[in-house]
């Protein structure tokens, strides 16, 4: 006699937590308006007021900037969004690699993904392509959050029942913020968080070294809420693959996201809304922007079927993994500037604007041409 698991296969059993088998269309144009940011849509933009000096171009490029330390901008969405998406992913992407095969080979796949996201990320961001071992960074990298995110997640969620799952989030959150506000740190004799001195940040020297970044980001302690947020995805996936009608959906990820948003704002009083080290009043404020993105994709692309628009973000979100490595590793500018240079003279301060608008068609060209041939890079 086989003894009934709570966990992942329980959750999501037709009898308890019914799961539709289409793809849902808000979800992938949702991922592909964050990474439009990513690979260059905030050059656009910021090139734009270099152009124009307008206040309200100055608005814009204000929040197309990250925050120093304390407080938000737009852009700092983009990140908690990549994780929150990955994990909006992940229960109906679980599903059918179980129903093709085992849980063995679940966890290899997700041993895999891991492992890939890691070497991606030192790519991109850990200097690995110098072939230099002392100057890699290690652990400096958005994969390498959400590899991290993703593998503590796998865990919760292949273990534990919703009610288990959410009480274990909202103890990452809190036993990381006791951490990072109660434990003093080594030689200060206190606990400080500073951009330069907090005990994330300490760890990262600490365990990394010499192949720390060097950057005021933390990441092995923070890995924490990397996974909060993550799993925050995970509980707006339930909603949208539940049995319940869809203007019940969008109310349910609308309201959740208001709550995280209030939550994250009061929370602030006392835990201030800080990036760099993630804090928990910042995994709860991002999620709610998170829920009401998608809340606000899910009412205009799957409520009200209005569709014709999602091509452009889709074609980049279909190939998020590639696109973000593309975007980081390549510079099409100069393939842009072989058709605009000559108009430099007459586009004086304008021609940032169109060098970026060009390199960004070439990416996107780049990118539908795979989409229309159905290439899409897999992890």
């Amino acid at each position: 006699m086989t003894t009934k698991r709570p966990g992942f296969l329980q959750i999501l059993s037709p009898e308890s937590f019914p799961a539709r088998q289409d793809r849902i269309l808000s979800v992938d144009a949702l991922r592909g308006f964050d990474m439009f940011w990513i690979t260059g849509g905030a050059l656009i933009f910021t090139t734009l007021h270099e152009a124009v000096q307008s206040p309200v171009t100055a608005f814009f490029a204000e929040q197309l900037e990250h925050v120093e330390w304390k407080g938000f901008h737009f852009l700092d969405i983009i990140m908690p969004l990549f994780l929150f998406l990955t994990g909006v992913s992940m229960p109906l992407s679980f599903k059918k690699r179980l129903q093709k095969g085992s849980e063995k080979d679940l966890w290899k796949h997700i041993i895999k993904r891991v492992i890939i996201l890691w070497i991606l990320g030192m790519m991109v961001q850990g200097n690995l392509l110098t072939y230099d071992f002392s100057k890699f960074a290690f652990f400096s990298n958005t994969l390498q959050a959400i590899a991290a995110g993703f593998l503590i997640s796998a865990i919760i969620i292949l273990n534990c029942n919703v009610r288990q799952q959410f009480v274990i989030t909202l103890l990452l959150m809190v036993l990381y913020s006791f951490l990072v506000y109660f434990v003093s740190i080594p030689g200060e004799g206190k606990a400080v968080i500073e951009p330069h001195q907090n005990l994330a940040l300490h760890i990262d020297k600490w365990l990394l070294g010499k192949h720390q970044d060097g950057t005021n980001y933390t990441w092995i302690l923070t890995s924490l809420n990397f996974a909060a947020t993550v799993m925050t995805g995970i509980f707006a996936s339930y909603i949208l693959q539940a049995a319940i009608p869809s203007l019940r959906k969008l109310n349910l990820l609308f309201f959740t996201g208001a709550i995280l948003l209030v939550a994250g704002l009061l929370l602030n009083v006392v835990d201030p809304i800080i990036k760099h080290i993630w804090t928990s009043s910042f995994v709860l404020f991002s999620s709610g922007l998170c829920f009401l993105l998608l809340s606000l994709f899910y009412l205009i692309v799957d409520y009200w079927n209005i569709k014709g628009w999602t091509t452009f973000f889709i074609v980049i979100g279909s190939n998020s993994i590639l696109a973000y490595m593309v975007g980081d590793l390549f510079d099409l500018s100069g393939f842009a500037a072989v058709f605009l240079k000559s108009l430099q003279p007459g586009l004086g301060d304008w021609y940032p604007f169109f060098l970026s608008l060009g390199s960004y068609t070439c990416f996107w060209l780049l990118f539908y041409f795979l989409y229309k041939r159905k290439i899409f890079i897999r992890i």
